[in-house]
């Protein structure tokens, strides 16, 4: 069997992270993918075209993807291609973020809707354009997927990664104390068990 992992970072990430899962997966060839755009339906795009590549090259394809990686990886159609999926601190219901971000902002639809546009001070970049097409396109998943997640994510709420998972027949592991960034030593060894666990 000819075997790929496909990683997909997470906003401000880059592909050199698939270097870390090389270990954790030594039969397969792990592919880290740097997309070039930030909205759901180019980077869906790109990802639906590397994946579409990589399927004419391998037999089987495991998707790894992280935070905004793991929702433009379901956004891309790429289902029926992954035999399985590994989401951590994946951004599950991204309506809701925009939403809860409006609202850290104190920015109203009317508002969003008449500027197109609004900046924040918290370095978000709020679209009008972004919000319809996510409210536009939901979610549609099916493939046999773990998700880590962290209690102390500032993201994504504990009742809706819970929800994601039982609708989607997900495994969910947390890590108490884990921020949705894993990155400390402790929490990449947690990532790691939790990785080896799942692949048994």
């Amino acid at each position: 069997m000819n075997n790929a992992v496909l990683y997909i970072h997470g906003k401000g990430g880059t592909a050199t992270e698939s270097e870390h899962y090389k270990p954790l997966f030594s039969d397969y060839d792990v592919i880290g993918m740097d997309y070039k755009n930030y909205t759901p339906w180019e980077t869906g795009a790109e990802i639906r075209s590397a994946v579409k590549k990589l399927k004419t090259e391998y037999d089987s394809i495991i998707l790894i993807a992280s935070s905004i990686g793991a929702y433009f990886s379901m956004n891309a159609d790429i289902g029926a291609q992954l035999d399985k999926a590994y989401f951590i601190s994946p951004i599950v219901d991204m309506e809701k973020l925009i939403t809860d971000m409006m609202a850290w902002a104190n920015v109203t639809e009317d508002a969003l809707k008449k500027q197109g546009i609004i900046l924040t001070s918290f370095g978000e970049d709020l679209s009008w354009e972004y919000l319809c097409y996510v409210r536009e396109h939901s979610v549609k998943w099916s493939v046999p997927t773990a998700i880590l997640y962290g209690s102390n994510d500032t993201l994504t709420s504990y009742e809706t990664i819970t929800a994601f998972a039982e609708k989607h027949s997900a495994s969910l592991t947390v890590m108490e104390n884990g921020e949705h960034w894993f990155h400390t030593e402790e929490q990449m060894r947690f990532l790691d068990n939790w990785i080896r666990e799942n692949s048994k």
